[in-house]
């Protein structure tokens, strides 16, 4: 039975409250689509995940807005992507507000001194996953290296991708992933008129903020270049945030930035949401507004643009080897991104015990939801 827009939009709305762990998240969506509903079977939705761990942007809202793509066409997609992320917008909001407000408090202080360790251990974690997957080939190492140290000496992060895109087609092998080789996905209708209608929409809108107001503009600006640059899911974000957030426009200091990743593993949905805090810090409400809807806006509109094609994708060596290829350079920049947060950390005795702890407790799969809840009452006692 085929649901309406509104059954999407309430199903994906409950299980966004508990979307925590983001690509983890993948086996909630499945189970949701193709179990408990059988809105789709399970190698198109396979096929989805592919589709989307190909292309920028967060995996697990992506993964949501397939579904609904699949199910009620691009008005489902959008129902079920807005249904999903609504959760985490709210909470995130929430609790922008009250480290606006509070964060100078001696107690909060303490707080978040403790979670800029977890924030370390978790992009420790995720360089450590990412770098798991290439570590059998030596080029891919060679990117990643590479990367890092471009990186390190002021290279744009942007163009450190666009390189190790081009290094990847000329010198990577050909991978396909098991997803990717899968049955092919039934054919998606492809609605040009709706498409070609929300790109003109989005676009508009920029345009309004451009000769409306100036700060508005550049946050939209700046996190969509960060999400269609953003390939291998959110924590791919975090490099391009660091750059253009911190180092490039200097709108906050890289301990504020922490901060803002650490309520974002305190909420629901996946981490880009941090994009909420930097909006709400740079222009309040309004600010916060802006910046979630546009570093979530081009992944939702390369997922029912791209979704129809994207059997002949998958089928590119060109394509797959330029798609590890930026894998790799992630790998790269957030092993920067990780030496840099490190390194304006003042350890001590505690900092160290607290950051192996949380980093034992990453590998070994411990939910994050327990370690950062954890960390937080550590260090309110002992920071």
């Amino acid at each position: 039975m085929t649901p309406s827009i509104k059954d999407l939009f309430i199903a994906f709305f409950r299980l966004g409250l508990t979307a925590f762990g983001g690509p983890a998240m993948l086996a909630h969506i499945r189970e949701l689509s193709t179990e408990r509903n059988q809105w789709l079977d399970k190698n198109d939705f396979k096929n989805g995940v592919a589709l989307c761990q190909s292309i920028p942007g967060a995996t697990a809202i992506q993964a949501a807005a397939y579904v609904g793509l699949r199910v009620h066409g691009i008005s489902g997609a959008l129902a079920a992507y807005c249904g999903f992320g609504l959760p985490a917008f709210i909470f995130m909001l929430f609790l922008t507000v009250l480290y606006a407000r509070f964060s100078n408090l001696p107690g909060l202080i303490s707080l978040f001194n403790g979670l800029q360790v977890i924030v370390v251990a978790i992009i420790f974690n995720a360089t450590f996953s990412f770098g798991r997957n290439i570590a059998s080939n030596y080029r891919n190492i060679l990117v990643a290296l590479s990367s890092a140290v471009s990186f390190w000496f002021g290279v744009s992060p942007f163009m450190v991708i666009i390189g190790a895109c081009v290094l990847g087609m000329a010198f990577l092998k050909v991978h396909v992933s098991n997803a990717a080789a899968g049955s092919e996905t039934k054919k998606t209708k492809w609605n040009t008129g709706q498409i070609v209608g929300l790109l003109v929409v989005f676009f508009v809108c920029l345009a309004g903020l451009y000769f409306l107001n100036d700060i508005l503009f550049n946050l939209a600006a700046v996190m969509v270049k960060v999400d269609l640059f953003a390939f291998g899911g959110g924590f791919a974000s975090l490099p391009l945030m660091l750059h253009e957030i911190v180092i490039n426009r200097e709108w906050m200091d890289s301990k504020t930035f922490m901060d803002g990743i650490a309520l974002g593993q305190i909420t629901p949905g996946p981490i880009v949401i941090t994009a909420t805090f930097v909006g709400y810090l740079v222009h309040g409400i309004t600010g916060a507004v802006v910046a979630t809807i546009a570093v979530f806006t081009p992944s939702f509109l390369l997922v029912i643009t791209i979704a129809p094609f994207f059997d002949r994708l998958k089928n590119s060596s060109y394509f797959m080897k330029a798609i590890d290829g930026i894998f790799a350079s992630f790998v790269g920049l957030l092993l920067y991104v990780c030496i840099k947060f490190a390194m304006g950390i003042p350890w001590d005795i505690v900092r160290i015990l607290l950051g192996l702890a949380a980093s034992a407790a990453l590998l070994r799969k411990v939910d994050i939801l327990y370690i950062v809840p954890a960390g937080a009452v550590i260090s309110l006692f002992v920071l």
